[in-house]
């Protein structure tokens, strides 16, 4: 098939969308070539940058922290930045795909297009078990940190409160949801902003009660920067991609951005600074005001620290800003979900009425759904120990690792195509490519080699074989039921791709 054949991708500025419009009351026709599938392109430059800042602060670097501190010394910033490095490599690639063709699928689609329908299917519903199940543990979290003000109600009073409260906000329309996800992302980016200039105040003014032992040297001198072993610095690494999981989801926006071929590159290319300044540079101060032999697993660093310096009401103002940190990951979660799920449904691949849009054009049915089963991972969570929440994020990591592998090879797949001219060249190139989604894909690879190999972290790896069970016999149930749309997709895909 030649370029110039395939459908061209919408100009953003034009007029509404050519499918038929929004319905509260039956499913949508199928998106249009293009990639329009019908959703109100609420989403402007500002809330789409705070989006993809936010998706990289987390409870992971609040939390999570301070574990890989307790097992890897300072080595953890080699760590941080190696996986930044990664991580960045693989948002090149997925921005290079999304300026290729913009649409609200993202991951499931182009995993169609390029590697198969079923590759779409798998794709598709990982991400999607990858949120819900994220959801489930932000969530009651969040209803957990809520006992340090109040510590009367019943935490599970205190979760749906807060689900009801995000559902109900997805529903309302897209803007509210990326106007509620930028002022989240705003109090994230302000707490570590502020905490990083306390920690250089302290070290170079003498601010604080901790300024007597704060130092620099704090990173080499308490037993080198590798204290535990390389091997123990590793072992970490499962602790550090947790944390960096959400950077993907400016993906899944590209279908409600206002200008996606402008506001996705930028969002994108803003990562390394992101990540220098949120990770690299907030615990790189943190090192150095307090000896990393102080920190201790399942308590925040940025607590323990904000205590050291002596800052008044400090637990409150920390409490509030992971308070923050867990439902905006909640409400992303819910964002994400409810769009995949459409997105699957749309393709025939979920049932059908979940493709319902509401008068706001927000896919109500899916956010329900979605929404419906964060709300049993709550109950479920009120009397599970306190390792379930070390489970889940195994479990994550390892859907992560799924969606993260196949948008590298997707996009080695689709620069394969356009060299060889059966597919339009993008607008916004992966530098380094192909070698940097090769050498993306190893370490992908070593992560999960890493994760086997920790007794308490290889739940996700248990579990994950068990899920593409699953999902092989759900395929082999859709295949028999309607084999017409499924051969529909694999021709698609081998006329873009030239085979036969």
């Amino acid at each position: 098939m030649a370029a110039q054949q395939h459908p061209a991708v919408p100009d953003p500025a034009a007029p509404g969308p050519s499918a038929p419009g929004p319905s509260a009351s039956g499913p949508e026709a199928p998106p249009t070539p293009g990639g329009d599938e019908g959703y109100a392109r609420g989403l402007g430059g500002r809330q789409v940058q705070m989006i993809a800042i936010g998706g990289a602060i987390g409870t992971g670097l609040f939390l999570g922290a301070g574990t890989a501190i307790h097992r890897a010394g300072p080595s953890l910033l080699l760590c941080y930045a190696v996986a930044g490095a990664v991580v960045f490599c693989i948002m090149r690639a997925l921005g290079e795909l999304l300026t290729y063709r913009p649409v609200s699928g993202s991951f499931a689609e182009y995993a169609r297009e390029f590697l198969g329908p079923f590759a779409g299917f798998a794709t598709g519903w990982t991400y999607w078990l990858m949120w819900v199940v994220t959801g489930m543990a932000e969530v009651t979290a969040a209803a957990v940190y809520i006992h340090y003000w109040a510590p009367a109600v019943p935490q599970w009073a205190s979760a749906l409160l807060f689900l009801l409260l995000l559902y109900a906000a997805n529903l309302i329309s897209v803007q509210l949801f990326g106007e509620i996800e930028f002022w989240f992302s705003l109090v994230k980016v302000t707490a570590i902003v502020g905490m990083i200039l306390i920690g250089v105040g302290v070290l170079t003014l003498g601010l604080g009660k901790a300024a007597d032992t704060a130092s620099v040297s704090h990173l080499w001198a308490d037993g080198g920067l590798f204290p535990a072993g390389v091997g123990s610095s590793l072992m970490t690494l499962q602790i550090v991609l947790f944390a960096y999981l959400g950077v993907e989801l400016v993906g899944v926006t590209a279908g409600e951005s206002r200008d996606p071929q402008r506001t996705l590159p930028r969002a994108i290319n803003t990562l390394p600074l992101r990540i220098g300044v949120f990770y690299i540079g907030a615990l790189l101060v943190i090192l150095s005001l307090v000896s990393w032999r102080e920190f201790q697993p399942g308590v925040s660093p940025f607590v323990a620290v904000f205590g050291r310096v002596g800052i008044p009401a400090a637990g409150g103002i920390v409490n509030f800003v992971v308070l923050t940190a867990a439902l905006s990951s909640c409400n992303s979660g819910m964002y994400s979900t409810g769009r995949m799920l459409r997105d699957l449904a749309l393709k025939g691949q979920a049932p059908g009425a979940v493709t319902r849009l509401n008068a706001r054009r927000t896919p109500a049915a899916a956010v329900t759904v979605s929404a419906l089963l964060m709300g049993v991972g709550v109950l479920l969570n009120y009397t599970a120990p306190a390792k379930a929440f070390l489970y889940i994020t195994s479990v994550a990591t390892v859907a992560a690792i799924w969606t993260w592998s196949v948008v590298l090879v997707c996009q080695l797949r689709y620069r394969s195509a356009y060299r060889a001219g059966r597919l339009p060249a993008p607008t916004f190139r992966a530098p380094g490519s192909p070698w940097t989604g090769w050498a993306a894909l190893g370490f992908l690879a070593l992560v999960t080699v890493l994760i086997g190999i920790d007794r308490e972290a290889r739940v996700g790896l248990y579990v994950f074989p068990a899920w593409l069970l699953l999902l092989t016999g759900g395929y082999a149930v859709l295949r028999r039921r309607n084999p017409a749309a499924v051969a529909a997709h694999g021709e698609q895909r081998s006329a873009l791709l030239g085979e036969t």
